[in-house]
């Protein structure tokens, strides 16, 4: 029997004060946003254009990502249940944000922003892209914090034993897995940016490269991942599986289009 193992029993809120509770989840989407306007105003700057590109592509990017997040849970885990209460869709404070969602909801949003704003679409993926796995390693830290999304059972010393949950085996901490690899790619994407220039020298490669390698790693931690919803007891490829595949046959097709100069830009000129 493993006797090394984290005992986690942290509470979710930061702040409660009365019926007002303010949870570190929270936190870390806004500390997400922060960090990844942040990086975009110092592309923006690096690249001598408008900073007023940055609030117009905040608002298209939180409301796209948070209604894309919430209509995924819905959907894809939990269709029943919101099928026949469609008003619950709006009731946030009961949770229910799935990150394949969020990324739906990001393309589109990020779509709009370019139209409105008559730049071009691949050129906005290969910016914000850049920057939103270091956001997904925060929200996972929210995860954590709210004691969910963990594995199964393990005997590595690392395990957590999630209290709050009612859990009372060591569970694999895979919020701290997530967490680590999106920091990972964040360092890949912004050496291929800042460094290797390729937002400008291949059009829509940083893009690709984000799509291959964070859903690639979400595949596979989602292997050691608790079931989500009743319905994935059992299944082969959980939902989180199912959903990431097309995004990494995506990636791994834009890759080789951006690589070969055949998305229909050319590489912009300085």
């Amino acid at each position: 029997m493993n006797t090394l193992f984290i005992t986690w029993d942290v509470d979710p809120a930061f702040i409660t004060i009365g019926s007002f509770e303010l949870r570190y989840y929270a936190l870390f989407w806004m500390a997400a946003f922060l960090v990844g306007s942040w990086i975009f105003a110092k592309m923006l700057k690096r690249e001598n254009l408008d900073l007023k590109l940055l609030d117009s592509i905040f608002i298209y990017a939180f409301i796209s990502t948070i209604v894309g997040a919430r209509l995924g849970h819905c959907l894809f885990y939990d269709f029943d249940y919101y099928s026949a209460h469609p008003w619950q869709i709006l009731n946030l404070r009961q949770g229910g944000l799935a990150s394949h969602g969020a990324a739906l909801g990001m393309l589109v949003g990020l779509w709009l922003f370019a139209r409105k704003n008559k730049v071009s679409y691949l050129w906005t993926l290969d910016r914000v892209t850049t920057v939103i796995p270091i956001g997904g390693a925060l929200i996972r830290i929210g995860n954590l914090m709210n004691s969910e999304i963990y594995g199964t059972p393990t005997d590595l010393p690392w395990g957590f034993v999630f209290v709050r949950a009612n859990e009372t085996l060591p569970k694999h901490p895979t919020q701290i897995y997530e967490a680590l690899f999106y920091t990972l790619i964040f360092i890949l994407l912004m050496y291929l940016y800042f460094k290797k220039d390729e937002g400008r020298r291949h059009p829509g490669l940083i893009f690709a490269t984000f799509l291959i390698t964070l859903f690639l790693g979400r595949f596979i931690i989602e292997t050691i991942k608790n079931p989500q919803s009743p319905f994935e007891v059992g299944m082969t490829l959980n939902m989180g599986q199912i959903l990431s595949l097309p995004f990494i046959l995506a990636g791994i097709v834009l890759f080789i289009l951006a690589y070969r100069h055949k998305l229909g830009e050319k590489p912009a000129n300085r």
